[in-house]
């Protein structure tokens, strides 16, 4: 997985392994991009990883690490040998924290193979001003704030970050092109924002740059998903322009 790729990830947000398979089982035998958040891999854990992998998809673990730098470090060694494509950790955790993260992913990647990317969530896309100056207690506006921890992250030495599409230009503005940027909150416009505060549609986040995105409950809720999938990923992918 490199810069050139454009990364669509379905997140396989669901609790249980049956649930998981359900959904899959809509896309037959396509190999998939997939983001496997805390409440699947806390339920089914490593064995589901080797299981996906073993079905050609490629997988980005959304567990958000944020713990002293040890503890981190040491969870990444064990995390880079599941052969996992993409993690991540919370910027908020400091340059020593995410440092420790990357060692810890080079130490434990199996010799002759390449380490996972690692991104850095810079704010939820769940966040907005007011949460952010009224619970987090951040004074700075939040393109601020997001643009300071993505540059925090890159002189930890990670991959990118985890932010808003609307968010990307001041990443590449301040980072480069170069640097990853993964975005969440995508929607179609006749979804439901649900509780995503920042959301773009795949059209939207192509343009201002995304090296990623992230969608969920606007392709596993809908009534058919193959058919949801198909039509937001050509929107990515900009192919619905020539058709």
């Amino acid at each position: 997985m490199n810069q050139l790729d454009r990364p669509f990830f379905l997140a396989l947000d669901f609790a249980t392994r049956e649930e998981r398979q359900q959904c899959l089982a809509r896309f037959a035998d396509m190999p998939l991009d997939v983001k496997v958040g805390m409440a699947l891999f806390y339920q089914v854990g490593p064995t589901m990883i080797s299981e996906l992998k073993t079905s050609g998809h490629r997988i980005f673990l959304d567990l958000k690490l944020h713990d002293i730098p040890n503890t981190v470090g040491q969870t990444m060694k064990v995390l880079a040998s599941l052969g996992v494509d993409v993690v991540n950790v919370h910027a908020a955790g400091g340059k020593k924290m995410m440092e420790a993260a990357r060692e810890g992913l080079e130490a434990g990647t199996p010799s002759g193979q390449s380490r996972p990317k690692i991104i850095a969530v810079t704010q939820l896309t769940s966040t907005d001003e007011i949460m952010l100056e009224k619970e987090l207690l951040l004074r700075d506006p939040l393109p601020s704030v997001v643009q300071s921890y993505a540059q925090l992250a890159q002189e930890s030495g990670l991959d990118g970050v985890v932010c808003s599409a609307e968010e990307v230009p001041l990443i590449h503005e301040a980072c480069g092109q170069s640097f990853l940027t993964v975005t969440p909150g995508i929607r179609r416009l006749v979804d439901e924002k649900g509780d995503q505060r920042r959301v773009v549609t795949p059209e939207r986040a192509r343009s201002l740059g995304s090296w990623a995105i992230v969608v969920g409950r606007s392709v596993t809720k809908a009534v058919d998903p193959l058919v949801v999938y198909q039509e937001m990923k050509r929107d990515w992918e900009g192919s619905r322009e020539n058709e």
